[in-house]
């Protein structure tokens, strides 16, 4: 069995606003093997968004930490967790986060560059190409598709071959038929490249897609034995 590449490990966020301490995480337990596929799922406002940028070190929780492939995220300070990000992990987001002023060549290109890799054309060049967007490359993100954009933004994702893609509602702001068409790259990506896939999505169709599913209800992860007997309850 492949080793574990995340462990999440009694994790809770809290926040205070006017009200007093708001609990958004409560002892969130749970680890993920290398190339496992895992959709978060639950209702709006359950946590699944803080859950992921925790995941990713961009947010810190209140207890508990994460270790990712190892590294405790939180025993290092902001730009060593940068670098860590930069090193180990892909995103995608739902509103695709591409710079408006680089061409989709350019944004591909970027994380390579930040790596100071020398040959960052030629592998941007060929993930768009992968991504069906060979014909692409000097097109600026205001003159694509929202389904092209998103896929430029899978490029620059996978385009480093990370150890884990996070995908916070990656079809959220595509039609149906694109967001199929979205999600079978992804997971097409994600089997040649063998990363560790942490999907939230509300879709269940889309979830069902994944090796397991994590359900979290109002900051809480329920129990897997839970959920398989509200599902064999529904059948």
């Amino acid at each position: 069995m492949p080793p574990s590449i995340i462990e999440v490990d009694r994790v809770s966020k809290q926040v205070r606003d006017s009200t007093g301490v708001l609990t958004i995480l409560h002892d969130i337990e749970f680890s993920l093997r290398a190339q496992e596929s895992v959709a978060i799922v639950g209702a709006s406002g359950s946590g699944k968004s803080t859950l992921l940028s925790i995941l990713a070190g961009l947010d810190v929780p209140t207890s508990g930490t994460v270790r990712l492939g190892g590294t405790d995220l939180f025993t290092l300070d902001e730009d060593a967790r940068a670098a860590v990000r930069a090193q180990k992990l892909g995103f995608v987001f739902q509103s695709f986060q591409l710079l408006g002023n680089l061409t989709a060549l350019e944004n591909v290109m970027l994380p390579l560059e930040l790596l100071g890799r020398g040959d960052a054309r030629a592998q941007a060049t060929e993930m768009l190409g992968r991504v069906g967007l060979g014909e692409r490359l000097g097109h600026y993100p205001r003159v694509l598709s929202g389904g092209e954009q998103q896929r430029v933004a899978l490029a620059r994702a996978f385009v480093v071959r990370p150890a884990v893609l996070l995908a916070d509602e990656p079809t959220g702001s595509l039609d149906f038929a694109t967001g199929e068409t979205v999600m079978q790259l992804i997971f097409a990506l994600n089997r040649e490249a063998g990363t560790t896939l942490v999907l939230v999505t509300h879709d269940r169709g889309i979830a069902a897609c994944c090796d397991r599913q994590l359900r979290i209800e109002a900051g809480r992860l329920v129990p897997e034995a839970a959920q398989l007997v509200e599902s064999v309850g529904a059948a």
